[in-house]
């Protein structure tokens, strides 16, 4: 019986801490803001809106005088929204209404992230653009890197918008953890984010954006999740690391979007 108890109880240590490990390998959030748009000459609204679970979240709205679109813009797993001003100052100066924010435990937003939290967080921007601001499903671009595009693709499963983007995408966590911890079985993680399943169910044209250098997340998933989806849809292959290749390609990354954005029937 003793052995028995110290089998389970070393069980329950060990998959504590894998949940430890887990939460703490996905999610980097930092709270404190470093810059605002108006600090790099862009006009903005700090936004504050709730999700259906009664967290507050904080977000920007960055508007343009001639947008055709509006981005709502759901980042990566680290930082927080000041993190992302480059990647703004591109989609504004493309033409567009920028919306984005933070999600719960990030920046100044309640909470602890989840894959569960984060998935309502989108939702809860996407009815804040809907209900709130009275833009059309039609207008509303999404736009997501990394986790964030993971996270963007099970909303665009759900809602209808005009059309998706997605950067450095990763295809689920099963396929990275067996890169990051080839020596455990995948089914130990809690998280899931299983983009394949869902990219299937997109119907809207989609431009999907992956780093042939990307360090982080190969280039091979961002291939898989790509030949997953069903047209319309474009592949877009930059140069550069997971987390700069949008400067490090700037011209391409740039020219790639305004000409999708601008095919848009």
């Amino acid at each position: 019986m003793k052995l028995l108890l110290w089998l389970v109880i070393s069980i329950i240590i060990f998959l504590v801490g894998i949940r430890y490990i887990e939460k703490h390998s996905i999610y980097f959030p930092m709270k404190e803001m470093s810059i605002t748009p108006e600090e790099i000459g862009l006009p903005y609204e700090d936004i504050y809106f709730e999700t259906p679970d009664n967290k507050k979240l904080n977000g920007w709205f960055v508007p343009h005088d001639n947008a055709k679109f509006t981005i709502l813009f759901v980042h990566g797993n680290a930082g927080n929204i000041s993190h992302r001003l480059e990647k703004i100052l591109i989609f504004h100066n493309l033409g567009h209404n920028i919306f984005i924010f933070d999600y719960r435990g990030y920046g100044k937003s309640n909470g602890s992230p989840s894959e569960a939290g984060l998935y309502k967080d989108a939702e809860a921007a996407y009815n804040y653009l809907i209900n709130e601001r009275k833009i059309p499903e039609d207008n509303i671009i999404l736009y997501g890197e990394s986790i964030g595009g993971a996270v963007i693709i099970d909303l665009a499963n759900k809602v209808k918008v005009r059309a998706l983007i997605t950067e450095e995408v990763f295809t689920s966590v099963k396929d990275m953890a067996k890169i990051a911890y080839p020596f455990l079985p995948y089914f130990i993680f809690s998280s899931r984010f299983d983009s394949i399943p869902k990219i299937k169910g997109v119907k809207c044209p989609k431009l999907m954006i992956h780093s042939i250098d990307d360090e982080i997340v190969p280039f091979r998933l961002g291939e898989k999740l790509f030949n997953a989806a069903n047209p319309p849809k474009t592949f877009l292959k930059i140069r550069g690391s997971h987390n700069t290749a949008f400067l490090d390609s700037e011209e391409q990354f740039k020219e790639g979007i305004k000409t999708f954005l601008n095919g848009l029937k």
